[in-house]
């Protein structure tokens, strides 16, 4: 965002001063360069008016990357904390068909 504001200022104070330029060493008349003048602020807004936009896109355009982000680190967590469910039961299925078969010989050879 810095950069933004550092453009911003940049281009009013290139403008400002390109336009007090324009006034003191024109060799137009007065009407000729009141109409320079409208017609180059006309162009200096809209360019600002375009850097806005596009400066709000970006910045919908990282708040929609951040939440999709926010999104798969989420459905991650949760994949991962079903498998490691999913091995927690298949240890404790091992471990009690361990024992089962543990009890099954202990019988046998008694």
């Amino acid at each position: 965002m810095n950069k933004a504001v550092n453009y911003t200022v940049g281009f009013l104070s290139g403008a400002l001063l390109g336009s007090v330029a324009a006034l003191l060493f024109a060799p137009e008349n007065g009407s000729d360069i009141r109409d320079t003048i409208t017609y180059r602020f006309s162009s200096y807004m809209d360019d600002l008016n375009n850097l806005i936009n596009r400066i709000a896109e970006e910045k919908r355009g990282i708040s929609d990357a951040q939440k999709e982000g926010d999104k798969v680190v989420k459905d991650a967590r949760q994949r991962a904390q079903d498998l490691i469910k999913e091995a927690e039961d298949l240890l404790n299925s091992i471990e009690e068909t361990q024992e089962d078969a543990s009890a099954t010989n202990g019988q046998k050879t008694t």
